[in-house]
């Protein structure tokens, strides 16, 4: 029930929303959205075990599927589409999934949300397979869409994570690993793309990102598995090399290109003098960790 939701509870600093001048707007809902990354650090322990496993998954030819249904589910949406830029990983490796479809991604779809019987669709059009890990979204914890989804995962031995924003979530019933980052009450009364769609925000950052470290797709600190598609990232898969190598512009951009546009071979490349073949042949033989690679070569 709606009232006994954190999320949908009035919060007391705000009763006077309406009477307070923007900058004492702002300072309230800069208050209230400090106190969303001390929610989150309680939960990093089965945020860290469900890492583990998306990185297993990914490892063995799995997927990562986002499932969620309003901001929940743009949030998935768009985690999962700036994966290929970002780490260069195939568009079908990680996915978002969201309640009454694409066109739902900037238009509300009303009612979508409410069938459990759609979230389950939405897998079996992908033809889940239990080498899979589902995560479904949903602030509330109880959307009917997002528990659809993560049962028929369960039922086809998927692994399954969860991310509500309230404690003791029917959603969690659902998950292995089931995260809970209880945001409380928003200043403006069950507006949960506020500090609820926040705390959503950094926990899918943080499962991202920490998988595709996981996956080799870092060297150092840098992302060396960008796709340089335009000429921003052309610009910054120069400055990746430049960094990991302190070589100069005009020879990372050499190598750039012998490479075929691969940060990482031209890495490989320009810090052991090897052929492209080479690089390419190592980082292959190292499941693509540039440190590994460099060792074997060295």
């Amino acid at each position: 029930m709606l009232e006994k939701l954190g999320t949908e509870g009035r919060n007391e600093k705000s009763m006077e929303l309406d009477e307070k001048a923007s900058e004492e707007i702002l300072t309230l809902m800069n208050e209230e959205d400090e106190q969303v990354p001390g929610v989150i650090k309680t939960q990093i322990p089965v945020i860290a075990e469900l890492v583990d496993r998306c990185v297993h998954a990914l490892k063995n030819n799995g997927r990562l599927i986002y499932a969620g249904a309003g901001t929940s589910g743009r949030l998935g949406v768009l985690d999962a589409a700036e994966c290929p830029p970002t780490f260069g990983t195939d568009p079908g490796r990680v996915l978002g999934l969201i309640a009454g479809g694409e066109k739902a991604f900037i238009e509300a779809v009303e009612g979508a949300e409410d069938s459990f019987k759609e979230g389950a669709d939405h897998l079996k059009s992908l033809n889940l397979t239990d080498q899979d890990v589902v995560v479904g979204i949903a602030a509330s914890g109880r959307t009917p869409y997002v528990i659809g989804a993560l049962n028929y995962a369960r039922e086809t031995g998927a692994v399954t994570g969860s991310i509500a924003c309230n404690k003791d979530a029917l959603i969690s019933r659902e998950a292995d690993f089931a995260i809970e980052a209880d945001t409380g009450n928003e200043i403006l009364t069950g507006s949960t793309r506020l500090k609820a769609g926040t705390a959503q925000k950094l926990i899918l950052n943080m499962i991202s990102t920490a998988t595709m470290v996981g996956l080799g797709k870092v060297y150092k600190n840098l992302m060396v598995d960008l796709k340089p598609t335009n000429e921003k990232l052309r610009l910054r898969s120069k400055k990746i090399i430049m960094e990991a190598t302190g070589t100069d512009e005009k020879t990372a951009a050499a190598k750039l290109q012998e490479a075929d546009g691969a940060v990482k071979a031209a890495i490989v490349m320009i810090l052991t003098g090897c052929s492209h073949e080479t690089a390419v042949k190592k980082l292959t033989e190292t499941d693509g960790f540039v440190k590994q690679a460099l060792h074997n070569i060295r």
